[in-house]
């Protein structure tokens, strides 16, 4: 924090006439804390959300800004107490507590479902966005830029690297069509025609829009992912596809 904000804070106690606006000036030169962890906060859970997770903008936004806020709270909150006779002030007892307390928050997210578990890397961005907050409440701006620039980084190249130290890619494959227009078979058709193999096939567990029925279609092959989520999607009445595990193969383990 800027030393003339430390000095407002540190001397609220001693200015008997003007404490009010004193208060308010040393909140105010403190805003572009939060709107730092806000706007990075922001940017983790678009890429969230662009991908159809549980947690999006608005959980990664409120994580972020939370975190920040008490890492402020925790520095600045308590200045009024200096000085009075048993009182101590541990500036870290606050923050700490955001560590672990982010972690319900995190568990609430990961949901086990048949053999495995989804949800680990959304929980741990969760865990990721309130460490940026809590960086950002502390005036470390760079190293929030830093480790939010290293979130792209590991949810883009992470599953690419993934898929290098294997040549037969085995992924889950989200579809929603039209029930009742024997779509399934030519949607069948079209990912064993893009030399793929079809290893299980579920249905959702949860509910779709009447009229349309969702399959989790597990494949496995050596040929371009992209290209086959491509040839499915244009399938007449399929409304939705997607790959389901092109980030969280590993969570699985």
């Amino acid at each position: 924090m800027p030393e003339p904000i430390s000095r407002l804070v540190s001397n609220l106690t001693r200015m008997p006439t003007d404490l009010s606006s004193s208060l308010w000036l040393a909140q105010v030169q403190l805003l572009p804390h939060l709107g730092v962890a806000l706007i990075l906060s922001m940017v983790i859970g678009l890429e969230r959300q662009f991908r159809g997770k549980q947690a999006g903008v608005r959980t990664h936004a409120l994580v972020g800004i939370g975190s920040a806020l008490f890492m402020l709270v925790s520095k600045y909150g308590f200045s009024d107490l200096l000085g009075d006779p048993g009182i101590g002030l541990d500036p870290s007892r606050v923050a700490a507590q955001i560590v672990s307390g982010i972690g319900f928050l995190g568990a609430g997210i990961i949901v086990f479902r048949s053999d495995a578990v989804r949800g680990l890397t959304t929980a741990a961005s969760i865990w990721l966005t309130a460490a940026v907050g809590m960086a950002c409440g502390g005036g470390l701006f760079i190293l929030a830029l830093a480790v939010t620039a290293s979130h792209f980084l590991v949810v883009f190249v992470g599953p690419r690297l993934s898929r290098l130290r294997r040549r037969t890619q085995r992924s889950e494959l989200w579809v929603e069509y039209r029930d009742g227009a024997g779509l399934l078979r030519d949607i069948v058709a079209v990912i064993t025609d893009h030399q793929w193999r079809i290893a299980q096939l579920r249905t959702a567990g949860h509910r779709t829009d009447p009229g349309y029925v969702g399959v989790y279609l597990t494949a496995e092959g050596r040929h371009d992912g992209a290209a086959l989520l491509d040839a499915v999607s244009r399938v007449s009445g399929v409304r939705a596809v997607e790959w389901r595990d092109d980030d969280e193969n590993e969570e699985s383990a």
